[in-house]
């Protein structure tokens, strides 16, 4: 990279991180110092086809706003494309977002899109899922995949792992963001449900004559979801304070268009 940038310092910009902090963070800085009104991103072992960027650019055309490619034909190994159909096709279940290839990396974004999604920890495989939550437009179009020809894929069992983990994440962040109380309070409701319903077992019990009640697991169960119930209501009723008192203004990134006759 540093030939390059001697190479043609006006058109190129070389970014160094301190250390590897992960893809999400390397793309972050990479977005904020982008300057085109199309961003790019694509894995640098040529695997992914720079000449297909054309297409990308025409499917932008159509008024798509974030474009992801899908390998349609993926030239890895069978222990690595099996787990990858898995995983798209449980995240497309899930998000309701019908693509093929969220982890592709190569993509189209338009600027905006860019300024209105939050990226850390492993989030990178969920752009998508994060644009949409901002109503942009997301297209997919296929594209070719090469053999790898430089490097080693660090991509294994624990990385999915960590995938569907970050899943979990990203479904908290774009659905119970702006309403934490929905998520901790359906968690603390379903937590008390099991608890109300063990301890109501255990009275009936008692009030038949099965005595002592006390030396039984399901007695230690019942409190305790008792008490995390009231717990996880009273976490996501503290969040929402917090949210009240630290939300920020951030219409502008939900703004498409504003139409006004100013006179």
């Amino acid at each position: 990279m540093q030939e390059l940038y001697a190479q043609n310092p006006s058109h190129i910009t070389a970014i160094r991180l301190r250390k590897n902090f992960g893809k999400s963070a390397a793309l972050r800085v990479g977005f904020q110092q982008a300057a085109g009104e199309i961003v790019f991103t694509l894995d640098a072992d040529l695997q992914d086809d720079p000449e297909e960027i054309p297409n990308f650019l025409e499917k932008l055309a159509e008024g798509v706003d974030l474009v992801s490619g899908w390998k349609l034909e993926r030239q890895d190994p069978l222990s690595k494309t099996l787990p990858s159909r898995l995983f798209n096709a449980i995240t497309s279940r899930i998000t309701g977002i019908r693509l093929h290839d969220f982890n592709c990396g190569f993509k189209a974004y338009r600027r905006e899109v860019l300024e209105c999604i939050d990226l850390y920890g492993e989030l990178h495989r969920y752009i998508p899922v994060l644009a949409d939550e901002f109503g942009f437009k997301i297209g997919e179009i296929p594209v070719r995949h090469h053999p790898r020809r430089h490097g080693i894929s660090k991509y294994g069992f624990e990385r999915y792992a960590r995938g569907f983990l970050d899943l979990l994440t990203a479904i908290a962040v774009t659905r119970y963001f702006q309403r934490p109380a929905h998520l901790f309070g359906s968690l603390g409701i379903i937590s008390g449900l099991f608890g109300s319903l063990s301890l109501s077992y255990l009275i009936v019990l008692w009030f038949l004559g099965y005595r002592p009640i006390g030396d039984r697991p399901l007695l230690l169960f019942g409190i305790l979801a008792a008490i995390l119930s009231v717990q996880l209501v009273s976490f996501g009723v503290l969040a929402e304070l917090f949210l009240k008192e630290r939300r920020l203004p951030d219409t502008d990134r939900l703004v498409k268009q504003v139409m006004v006759n100013k006179k």
